[in-house]
């Protein structure tokens, strides 16, 4: 039995063939530490980095390819810019939508004197800005929002989000980890301040690679400190981006295969990638509807979503359900609170310990999803 992969909301699997093979070609050739010598493998390898710099920041309509900054993933990227922005009797606004990686450094920061406010989803599971503009006040200097959940896949309006945070000069965060390489960002149409972005999902690239793209308004301040390869005797940290936000040798092979991943979204185009996840998607949720014992979440339209969905089976817990779909019908998935604990505790799910997600991605086909839903369908009947 082969297997099914509907976990790509952890991580996109498998990755295009180009990317496996790029990346042992690059890191064979030319798998030397880049901006730290003038010999010539290390100006190629220069060159790669500045090529998948000036390649995500045009993908993501930023203002300077200096100013896409790399690092290990989007958690690693959020921290560098929540904990620049952010100090003692400032106030933030995030939802209750986001991920860990938004919510334990603001938790964190608000012990030191930080205020927070959470704004909830509504019945759909999409933010009201007008809930998050009845939160702003003073002295607010950031808001921060998952674009596209990583549990329910609602995709947020943060062009009106970020245009609220423009008129009142707040520095407006999204974590474009679920929707970089599914959907359209463009910082200035969208009024955007700081993207953090991963590598690992729908961009199709290796796991430990990610960043930050950041506007011109954003002012991150330095939290980290080491070397840059750049005037090696300053005793301070460079002021400048890129270097501003980057530390020590960077993930070349990482970036090997975020190029790779990203040269093969764009070849295909964002579109019609979305097209064909959300075309399975909605047989998929049409599917689970028709299923006498499955509760869907947020689910009751697909307007304005990815394809990540969540669900749970009468009379199971999330896991038990996962481990059926994985041991007897070689179905991969995740279960549990997907590091997003304020999401379930606001649909109640928390209480049965979680949900079980599929995200689908550009790899799976019809079969697949027919063989997933008649899996839960036998799931299912067993606990009637």
């Amino acid at each position: 039995m082969s297997l099914i992969y509907l976990d790509n909301g952890a991580t996109s699997f498998p990755k295009p063939e180009e990317v496996y093979q790029f990346m042992d070609y690059f890191y064979r050739h030319f798998g030397v530490n880049p901006g730290r010598s003038g010999y010539d493998l290390c100006l190629e390898a220069g060159q790669l980095v500045d090529e998948t710099r000036k390649l995500l920041n045009d993908f993501f309509g930023g203002p300077d390819p200096n100013r896409l900054c790399f690092g290990y993933n989007s958690t690693d990227a959020l921290n560098l810019a929540i904990f620049g922005l952010l100090q003692p009797g400032d106030h933030a606004i995030t939802t209750t939508l986001e991920h860990n990686s938004v919510l334990r450094p603001l938790y964190h920061l608000s012990l030191a004197g930080v205020e927070v406010d959470y704004v909830p989803f509504d019945s759909q599971g999409f933010v009201d800005p007008d809930d998050i503009k009845k939160k702003l006040k003073t002295n607010t200097k950031l808001v921060a929002v998952n674009h596209a959940s990583n549990v329910i896949g609602t995709i947020q309006p943060v062009r009106e989000i970020g245009h609220l945070c423009q008129e009142k000069g707040v520095t407006f965060l999204i974590d474009a980890s679920q929707s970089a390489g599914k959907i359209p960002i463009n910082m200035k149409d969208m009024n955007i301040d700081v993207v953090a972005f991963t590598g690992h999902k729908s961009l199709l690239g290796p796991t430990g690679i990610g960043g930050l793209c950041v506007g011109p308004e954003a002012n991150i301040r330095i939290t980290r400190a080491g070397g840059t390869g750049v005037r090696s005797a300053q005793r301070t940290h460079l002021e400048e981006y890129p270097w501003r936000l980057e530390y020590g040798t960077g993930n070349l092979l990482g970036l090997a295969g975020l190029n790779a991943g990203l040269k093969w979204v764009l070849a295909q185009g964002l579109d019609n990638i979305h097209e064909h996840e959300m075309k399975l998607t909605g047989k998929l949720v049409e599917g689970l509807k028709n299923i006498e014992g499955v509760t869907l979440y947020c689910q009751d339209h697909l307007d304005r979503h990815i394809g990540v969905i969540s669900f749970n089976v009468k009379g199971l817990e999330a896991q038990d359900t996962g481990i059926m779909l994985d041991v007897d019908y070689n179905i991969a998935c995740r279960t549990g609170l997907h590091c997003a604990p304020l999401v379930h505790e606001q649909l109640g799910t928390d209480k049965i310990k979680g949900s079980v997600r599929f995200g689908v991605g550009p790899f799976n086909t019809e079969d697949e999803i027919k063989t997933t839903l008649q899996a839960v369908r036998e799931i299912a009947a067993l606990k009637r």
